[in-house]
């Protein structure tokens, strides 16, 4: 079986996005963003590097479709249950406040 060899060209330029993207997230401290937005600017932050690093370091890219579905699909639908959860949440804040006062 032989084994491909990627250019050290796309690893370096992989590890300069990295490192913008991360001293974004400095920078969303540093510039005191408050509020959903700097949650949300950190997440999104965080899920472009996580994606970076397992689709170049861990070499998904160029894997079957198959296994990166295996891979892939599990956190997609935790997240798509944690928002269910969240909208539950409100429902459940809006039933209490009104039953219970």
């Amino acid at each position: 079986m032989e084994t491909a060899t990627h250019p050290i060209g796309l690893y370096l330029k992989v590890w300069l996005l990295l490192f913008v993207l991360s001293t974004f997230s400095y920078l969303v401290d540093f510039f005191h963003v408050e509020s959903y937005l700097r949650w949300t600017l950190i997440l999104l932050l965080m899920m472009a590097k996580a994606g970076l690093i397992v689709a170049i370091f861990m070499h998904l890219r160029w894997e079957r479709a198959a296994l990166m579905y295996v891979v892939l699909a599990p956190p997609l639908c935790l997240l798509v249950l944690a928002w269910l959860m969240w909208l539950e949440s409100g429902y459940t804040l809006f039933t209490r406040m009104l039953y219970f006062r």
